[in-house]
């Protein structure tokens, strides 16, 4: 009976330390999240031929470039709040509108999904729960990222939407 006792109390603390050193929960899964959205929307980015980038379901709403673009800008945004700077060369959310190049899009979206992948890379648990403010209201580390991965699905969705009403199937179909 000791000696499970002592089995037992050695055995909290090693999985005491593995919190600390590893993140656990939601967080175990994210990277593999990330890195499924992150390929799904470069493929479907890919796929849409580059003539139908200005194409949009109607006046007042964003094209397809600039859903793209919009991820791509707002991936950069919603990490710099986390700590990391915004890249010198996006001077602009009109870049959303002036950035239609397929492969600039493409570009963009690339760099702002690995930006997104290596910050993440870099937290620590303690990081998670650090405060931050966002159009002046207080977030966390890990709200911040949640509401990354979020926005790039939702958008994800509307570019499938996008694609078929122009009967473009996505790739992973």
């Amino acid at each position: 009976m000791k000696n499970l006792l002592m089995v037992m109390a050695f055995s909290a603390v090693a999985v005491h330390g593995q919190k600390v050193d590893s993140l656990e929960g939601l967080w175990q899964g994210y990277d593999g999240e990330w890195g499924h959205v992150s390929r799904q929307v470069v493929a479907l980015a890919e796929t849409i031929p580059a003539e139908k980038y200005s194409w949009r379901p109607g006046p007042g709403v964003r094209s397809i470039s600039e859903v793209f673009m919009h991820i791509a800008i707002s991936n950069f945004y919603l990490l710099s709040v986390t700590g990391p700077k915004m890249p010198q060369d996006l001077t602009s959310n009109d870049q959303e509108k002036t950035v239609t190049d397929k492969a600039a899009v493409i570009s963009w979206l690339k760099r702002s999904f690995e930006a997104v992948r290596g910050a993440h890379a870099g937290i620590k648990p303690p990081d998670l729960t650090r405060k931050v403010k966002i159009f002046d209201r207080p977030a966390t580390v890990d709200g911040m990222y949640l509401r990354i991965i979020v926005h790039a699905n939702e958008h994800m969705g509307q570019l499938v939407a996008y694609a078929r009403m122009n009967g473009i199937v996505p790739p992973w179909s």
